[in-house]
């Protein structure tokens, strides 16, 4: 499959046209409207610093289902006994930027992506989960949400399972809202461990249609090549 060169005009290419890898698209631009076109299509940018933009479209893709979420006993144990505070949304710039600083193989967060999501964040498109221990953040994660899907982009951690609280966490709240699913995007055996499954891109695309359920994203942001 080729991989398609984007324009200025807010089109992708339909995510069924993704190489064997996943890679959709190069190039464009991290404008809200192209990444909320990208999200509303199961698309979303992944690159390194001094690379053009790529737009990925993985099959298989890798789906949290809130109400599967897999709670070891240990973990049922350590959140009864844990100090830590989780809140929502209170420190997304922090929690985005130590993703990025804390990876040790590298990352695609570089200060492009970061004030993009921002950007996302004060218009109420993306999210942060933040775990505390004392005054200290010390884990959480981030992602977009749209209908009922939560696009989970990365999560940090710098004490014994601060990310993985974040994650039960928001699982919780997700499936008090009835959110449908949690996008993984790619597969981590972490997450597997916790739930997560692959499933087919087209199978993928019907999840999200249905969780999609506002007219306004259903009809405005559909628009391939």
């Amino acid at each position: 499959m080729p991989v398609f060169q984007l324009t200025e005009e807010l089109v992708f290419p339909h995510p069924d046209l993704a190489d064997e890898d996943g890679i959709l698209a190069v190039g464009g631009d991290l404008s809200i409207d192209r990444l909320l076109l990208a999200y509303c299509n199961g698309i979303f940018p992944w690159f390194s610093e001094g690379e053009p933009i790529l737009w990925w479209s993985p099959d298989p893709r890798f789906v949290l289902f809130p109400s599967d979420i897999n709670i070891s006993k240990s973990m049922n144990k350590f959140l009864k006994k844990s100090r830590y505070r989780v809140t929502f949304d209170t420190s997304f710039e922090k929690v985005i930027t130590l993703c990025g600083e804390l990876r040790t193989e590298g990352t695609w967060i570089n200060d492009e992506m970061i004030e993009a999501y921002c950007a996302l964040h004060r218009l109420g498109f993306a999210h942060s989960v933040e775990t505390w221990h004392e005054d200290r953040l010390v884990g959480g994660l981030y992602g977009v949400s749209l209908g009922r899907c939560f696009f989970g982009e990365s999560m940090f951690s710098t004490m014994d399972n601060a990310s993985k609280t974040a994650l039960i966490t928001l699982s919780q709240s997700l499936l008090e809202r009835n959110f449908l699913m949690i996008d993984c995007q790619v597969y981590s055996k972490h997450l597997e461990s916790m739930g997560a499954v692959n499933l087919e891109r087209k199978e993928f695309l019907k999840y999200l249609e249905k969780s999609l359920c506002y007219e306004t994203l259903r009809g405005s942001w559909k628009k391939f090549v």
